[in-house]
């Protein structure tokens, strides 16, 4: 009954608005050609390097304490001290090349 009532009910009018892109706000652009800069694609992916980065250090720190008890306290701080030692010094190198500045 209710497939039949939406057929004999008022039929809708498509409004051209509707099929219309929006930008939050922003007026629509027309030109599809617009070039991005390389920057923006850099420090997403320097951000994502670094968030990884947190993920794999979220667990060994949970699980430091249980290897303290298990006698391996020595070789999972310096596994992580390597780990460490190899972001810090991608973060130094990124410093120095000027990766982040904007011209």
């Amino acid at each position: 009954m209710l497939w039949l009532a939406s057929k004999l009910g008022t039929q809708k009018i498509a409004d051209p608005v509707k099929y219309q892109s929006y930008e939050c706000g922003i007026p629509v652009q027309e030109k599809k050609d617009t070039k991005i800069s390389v920057k923006f694609y850099l420090t997403a992916i320097l951000f994502i390097i670094f968030d990884i980065e947190i993920i794999f250090m979220y667990p060994w720190a949970t699980t430091f304490k249980d290897s303290l008890a298990a006698g391996q306290g020595l070789y999972v701080l310096l596994s992580m001290g390597a780990f460490l030692l190899i972001f810090i010094f991608g973060l130094f190198w990124e410093v120095k090349s000027k990766a982040l500045e904007w011209d």
